[in-house]
């Protein structure tokens, strides 16, 4: 295993170690997993950036990566959810956009195309990372919001650009 693809199965690793510091109630917990967040991002940027730059993009990376960062971000989302400063409506259309953008890719591949990650999408990935480091870090109810509704426009407006610009790898007349 590369060092590219190390440092994603660190991200995925990290993921229950968020969790759980969340989870347990010990003074600072929320610094503690906001610190295990920021890492697990930081991982993220810094693999891919690993991979490209050494020539170490392997198949194994580009299915997992997408995967861990989905699994963290979604992560923190749930937990937003379930303090109640992230309406589950809002968690509910990102997975619905997480899992067409999914299935958009899966069509693709079956068609010998592959869909790069367009630009809309990695300003999404970016944002909701530092939308979710705010939350957790200032945590009031303004900034909840307003994080919450950068994560839902971002996330739909390149969900509708991912489906837009590959209008053609999908067949409608099949359904």
């Amino acid at each position: 295993m590369n060092l590219a693809n190390r440092i994603t199965m660190l991200r995925v690793i990290l993921i229950p170690v968020f969790l759980v510091v969340l989870y347990l109630d010990f003074p600072n917990h929320v610094l503690v997993g906001l610190g295990v967040f920021i890492i697990a991002s930081i991982s993220d940027f810094l693999d891919g950036y690993i991979a490209r730059s050494r020539h170490m993009v392997t198949d194994f990376g580009k299915f997992v990566d997408p995967i861990a960062d989905k699994m963290l971000v979604t992560a923190a989302m749930c937990m937003f959810v379930q303090w109640g400063r992230m309406p589950a409506w809002m968690l509910l259309v990102v997975l619905t956009r997480e899992f067409a953008v999914s299935a958009l890719r899966m069509i693709a591949a079956d068609r010998g195309k592959v869909i790069a990650a367009a630009w809309s999408g990695k300003v999404k990935t970016a944002s909701t990372m530092v939308c979710i480091i705010l939350m957790l870090l200032l945590g009031n109810a303004v900034l909840d919001t307003v994080c919450c509704w950068v994560i839902l426009l971002t996330t739909v407006y390149s969900g509708i650009e991912y489906f837009v610009k590959n209008k053609d790898v999908v067949d409608w007349s099949d359904m």
